[in-house]
């Protein structure tokens, strides 16, 4: 089964559709027609069926309200001001009209995939969103089929946490990057990195930095993408 990420999908529809007009004398205007969504939407998701060669798809959209906002309300407050293509209610309305769709309350699409893709075998992830490489499981990425072990997508999430998602407004652990998270998050020479260490050293690097574990748990909650069904807040590994 494909399981896409259908907030992507609908929000380029909608962003491609839109044209501008100037009529003169320094008025311009905006217009998108329904249909030019409907078909973007259409021929995009035969693309990544073919692609994937899935004979099932499941899209997944994010509800209206969200639980990480409930919990940092800097989460996402980057993007209050932007304005949203005029058609993206249509494209979403469209997804849920022509594919099976799934929506979850309090969820973002990202979530969904996510307890979907490891409740069930033989699923296929697309997305644009980096932040999907944090679910273990097969990827479509860019054409390709890419396999994502567990240790790998739980070393980006810890990877994550102390980077922060500048495009989600949360901020990490300051005065680290991914090249200072990669060299704190490998472990010495003959040890393996179990998450409880990879814990330990996010832990460290954020009292380092003159915070504590509770931010480093805000932080952790934020970037990690669910892989199971329930309301539940991430807990630290022991």
């Amino acid at each position: 089964m494909l399981i896409i990420d259908a907030d992507i999908v609908a929000y380029r529809a909608a962003t491609s559709c839109e044209h501008p007009i100037h009529w003169g004398d320094g008025l311009w205007t905006l217009h998108a027609f329904e249909q030019d969504v409907g078909t973007y939407i259409s021929m995009f998701i035969d693309n990544l069926v073919k692609e994937s060669g899935a004979t099932k798809i499941l899209c997944c959209l994010s509800d209206k309200e969200n639980f990480r906002k409930e919990i940092a309300s800097f989460y996402k407050a980057n993007r209050a001001d932007t304005r949203k293509p005029m058609l993206l209610g249509y494209g979403r309305q469209y997804i849920q009209d022509n594919w099976d769709t799934t929506i979850i309350e309090k969820l973002e699409a990202d979530d969904v995939i996510g307890i979907t893709a490891t409740a069930q075998d033989n699923c296929i992830i697309w997305s644009e969103d980096k932040d999907l490489m944090t679910v273990p499981g097969t990827h479509l990425v860019k054409g390709e089929i890419v396999e994502v072990t567990i240790d790998e997508a739980d070393h980006l999430f810890y990877t994550q946490i102390l980077t922060g998602d500048t495009a989600d407004n949360y901020k990490g652990c300051p005065g680290i990057g991914a090249v200072k998270a990669e060299r704190l998050l490998t472990p010495p020479e003959g040890e393996t990195a179990t998450n409880v260490w990879r814990w330990s050293q996010v832990v460290k690097a954020f009292e380092k930095a003159g915070l504590n574990q509770d931010e480093a748990l805000l932080q952790a909650r934020l970037a990690y993408i669910k892989r199971e069904l329930g309301t539940e807040l991430w807990q630290p590994p022991s």
